[in-house]
């Protein structure tokens, strides 16, 4: 059975939090369909899920790409974060960029180490954190 497909409000509605359409595809094709949740309900769970992370100030308004290590983000997650530990998040990147820092959530929405996810951490030293597109 083919995957249900995604509400035009649905996406409009997630754009606050997800930079494009097609990442909003994405996580739904993704991790979505086998929630065993409806779109709505799912994407209600990530608006949830995302409330409880606090992105530290710096991070949130770029005009321009800042160099950072990964430790340095990191370390800014786990101390705007109570209850956040260093074991459950990851700062993933590829060979010069910051993609995305990844935050262990157990299912009441509290922070959990998650050594599967820390395993893909970056490992370089230094990378650059990109300029927040989409205003």
């Amino acid at each position: 059975m083919p995957a249900p497909r995604l509400d035009r409000n649905i996406v409009g509605g997630m754009l606050d939090l997800m930079p494009s359409p097609r990442l909003i595809f994405h996580e739904w094709d993704r991790h979505g369909t086998c929630s065993g949740l409806s779109a709505h309900a799912y994407f209600e769970t990530v608006r949830k899920a995302r409330a409880v992370v606090k992105i530290p100030p710096d991070y949130l308004a770029l005009d321009k790409p800042i160099t950072v290590t990964p430790d340095e983000v990191a370390e800014a997650f786990v101390k705007l974060n109570p209850g956040l530990s260093r074991a459950g998040l990851a700062v993933a990147c590829d060979s010069k960029r910051l993609n995305e820092v990844r935050i262990c959530l157990s299912k009441d929405f509290s922070f959990r180490d998650c050594a599967e996810v820390a395993r893909r951490s970056c490992r370089r030293e230094r990378i650059a954190m990109p300029a927040v597109r989409g205003g």
